[in-house]
């Protein structure tokens, strides 16, 4: 009579299931990509809405009035300013490692929240538009009437605030990204490549191997070849 063994049989490879991904690495993928599109996105909104008018009025001419207005970087060039350096260290992030990338990460943030202010602080617009009237009516005392504010200094604070964001989450989780100089070694030298065989019978691998600076008469193993 037979006995039936209460062990089951181990499973082959190809019958377990896959290992699920590691949780750290999806996590890690999912901040990187959102830093890149809150950061690229940000800057875009900065740069675009800095462009646009800010500020209106009107100047008095006689009995008349010349209507006046500002763009955003007439008002103040800061906020494009800081978002062009927020894509360079958005860019540079993947091209530091360690401390150099937490300084880049804190850079990158700090010219989100420097825009951001200086697009809702500095929205005036009445000093540049106080100087177009003066050249406008050729009166040094004219001045400004009307003085109206449009919402695309808000819109540039709202995409400073998205650069910001991007720098925050360099800063939590910028030490599991990738970097560029991944395919470099720590020492920062490129891995080593095996030498390639050379058949001493053939003239041309002879020459392949003195122009990679081989030696010839020695096999990959480091032994003379007869």
């Amino acid at each position: 009579m037979g006995y039936v063994s209460a062990v089951p049989p181990p499973r082959s490879d190809a019958s377990a299931e896959p290992e699920s991904e590691a949780p750290d690495s999806r996590s890690s993928r999912r901040s990187v990509a959102a830093a890149l599109l809150l950061g690229a996105l940000g800057a875009t909104v900065v740069l675009l809405a800095s462009g646009r008018v800010w500020a209106r009025g009107t100047a008095a001419i006689g009995s008349d009035s010349l209507p006046l207005s500002a763009d955003g970087r007439a008002v103040t060039g800061l906020p494009a300013a800081l978002a062009i350096v927020g894509l360079a260290a958005l860019v540079a992030l993947f091209a530091v490692r360690g401390r150099s990338r937490l300084l880049v990460s804190g850079l990158l943030a700090l010219s989100g929240l420097g825009a951001a202010l200086s697009a809702l602080f500095g929205s005036d617009g009445r000093s540049v538009l106080d100087a177009q009237a003066v050249r406008t009516t050729a009166d040094s005392a004219a001045q400004v009437a009307g003085l109206t504010q449009t919402t695309w200094p808000y819109v540039t604070a709202a995409g400073a605030v998205l650069i910001l964001a991007a720098g925050l989450l360099a800063l939590r989780f910028g030490r599991g990204w990738p970097s560029m100089g991944g395919r470099y070694e720590r020492d920062g030298g490129r891995r080593p490549r095996a030498a390639a065989a050379v058949d001493p019978d053939r003239p041309e691998d002879l020459w392949k191997a003195l122009d990679r600076g081989e030696d010839p008469t020695t096999g990959p193993s480091g032994d003379r070849t007869r």
